[in-house]
């Protein structure tokens, strides 16, 4: 498949849902309903911009401007496709669970899954006590791989481990940036059966793993010590087993990191902005991992 083959299924895909279910979460405050560069056209183009390596959303339009008129004449100046594409913030939150739901093969209970969890951050260090942006999602927390706080939100993804390929996500969820791990495996718990789960020492915790555990699904994490006391033999090769067998959902989040530049939300100004830059570039991740639209 061409390159404008895959932007035609992505717009169709796109119109199609939109359509039927998506437009609801989109108001218009003014009589023209029905612009001439419509919502899916829009929503397409920053899809499409940052499939194709344009992480910013000014360089996408740049980008659409440049080489698509011929396929979006109606592609307005920038500060009108912004305005509009925030307004859109709410459409992809339900964008990215369609896409899981059509794209997402069909697993048995064989398969190892693996989780883990990525800041994304609006403001860091001395920055972050002072941040306002888009306070009825975002808080601040403290990322210990950056050894920083922050102000922002945390992207938490269950995956499915695959051989010599990236892992697949099952299950994808954001919270506010101090909202502990191990929350997030106790709301899912009750879904995942008969199947190992991997994780860090951030999930340790005896609640889940027997929550886990009543579903046939063991909690595998490195061991932890206390503060000054040695893992033995024993310990270490577990711990290094667990984390080899986890290490893919790292080189997940690192992909994710790289298409779509989703730990910086340092230029987003509102909650809807920061809606468009999380769940949309999610929603573009998961559409690269899609044979249909990567090929």
């Amino acid at each position: 498949m061409d390159w404008q083959e895959r932007l035609i299924a992505l717009f169709l895909y796109v119109d199609k849902h939109y359509d039927s279910e998506l437009f609801i979460y989109t108001e218009r405050m003014s009589s023209n309903s029905s612009p001439k560069f419509s919502d899916p056209e829009l929503i397409t183009v920053y899809l499409w911009g940052i499939m194709n390596g344009h992480r910013k959303i000014k360089a996408a339009h740049q980008y659409a401007r440049n080489h698509l008129s011929e396929w979006f004449p109606n592609i307005p100046a920038y500060a009108t496709y912004i305005q509009r594409l925030n307004r859109l913030g709410s459409v992809f939150p339900h964008l990215l669970p369609r896409i899981q739901t059509d794209f997402t093969p069909s697993h048995g209970s064989e398969f190892i899954r693996l989780i883990d969890s990525m800041p994304i951050m609006i403001a860091k260090a001395q920055r972050s006590g002072n941040a306002k942006v888009a306070r009825e999602i975002a808080a601040k927390g403290y990322n210990s791989t950056k050894k920083t706080y922050y102000y922002g939100l945390k992207l938490h993804i269950l995956a499915v481990r695959r051989n010599g390929r990236l892992p697949l996500p099952d299950y994808i969820g954001v919270t506010a940036a101090n909202e502990a791990d191990i929350n997030m495996l106790k709301e899912i718990a009750d879904d995942l059966y008969d199947t190992p789960v991997y994780a860090d020492k951030a999930y340790i915790s005896e609640t889940l793993e027997f929550l886990l555990a009543e579903q046939d699904s063991p909690l595998n994490t490195p061991v932890k010590k206390k503060k000054g006391e040695q893992l033995d033999m024993a310990e270490e090769i577990l711990s290094t087993a667990v984390s080899r067998v986890r290490q893919p959902i790292e080189s997940l989040f690192n992909w994710i990191e790289e298409k779509t530049g989703i730990q910086t939300a340092s230029k987003v100004r509102s909650t809807q902005g920061l809606l468009v830059h999380v769940f949309g570039k999610l929603a573009a991740a998961m559409l690269m991992l899609t044979p249909a639209f990567n090929s």
